[in-house]
């Protein structure tokens, strides 16, 4: 997509993240109560997720955790009080806003048709594109692979993949969207211990690296 074009869509005119400062917030609810099918999951929750810091949430199954992520995330709607993301209330941005500026990793990753793997990594680009940082694909997807140890099979098909293999690969996915904030529901469930220290070590190099594009919290 050249220049030109971009121009004319607007693309390169829509307003970029900056990289957050230490202890900035990225993500907060205030007062937070989310209904679903009539009945109240979450009631009266209070939480900031800042900037260069790993945040777990630690419950039983059934406990809320998966709705507080897609609250948090801007993907349900909150019933009372506030979710807000990057300073900004999460209704307020539109879903390719919240792209740039969240990512999100669901606990299971499927897909209908066999992409290769580079390829579904190559995804979480998909926000930038049109974007100056567009020119970033390679180096993010390449550093993505090369971090979740997914790099050795990046041409095989993902739907040919163990259960294991693709939970990096799914990893990889949301760490080369290079966002402020990553939203990991369960990031280490279908590992082994050798990978799953390998997501935890992952998750607090980007957290403490300040010299990376974006500094991290997980929640």
């Amino acid at each position: 997509m050249n220049a030109l074009v971009r121009t004319l869509l607007g693309i390169r005119r829509r307003t970029l993240p900056e990289r957050p400062a230490p202890g900035a917030e990225l993500a907060g609810a205030t007062g937070l109560q989310v209904r679903l099918g009539g009945r109240a999951v979450l009631t009266g929750i209070d939480l900031t997720a800042r900037a260069g810091e790993i945040l777990a949430l630690v419950g039983p199954n059934g406990a809320g955790k998966s709705t507080l992520f897609g609250a948090l995330s801007g993907d349900l709607p909150a019933h009372r009080g506030s979710v807000r993301i990057a300073g900004r209330a999460a209704g307020a941005w539109t879903p390719a806003e919240l792209a740039l500026r969240r990512a999100v990793l669901p606990q299971t990753a499927v897909l209908s048709f066999p992409f290769p793997v580079a390829e579904v990594v190559r995804m979480g680009r998909a926000p930038w594109a049109g974007t100056e940082r567009e020119d970033e694909d390679e180096a993010a997807v390449a550093e993505a692979l090369a971090a979740t140890g997914t790099a050795p099979f990046a041409d095989r098909p993902f739907s040919a993949l163990s259960g294991g293999e693709r939970a990096r690969v799914a990893l990889a996915r949301v760490l080369a969207q290079r966002t402020p904030l990553l939203l990991l529901d369960e990031p280490t469930a279908a590992l082994d211990l050798r990978h799953q220290e390998l997501v935890l070590r992952v998750c607090r190099e980007r957290a403490a690296d300040p010299q990376h594009e974006f500094l991290v919290a997980q929640v």
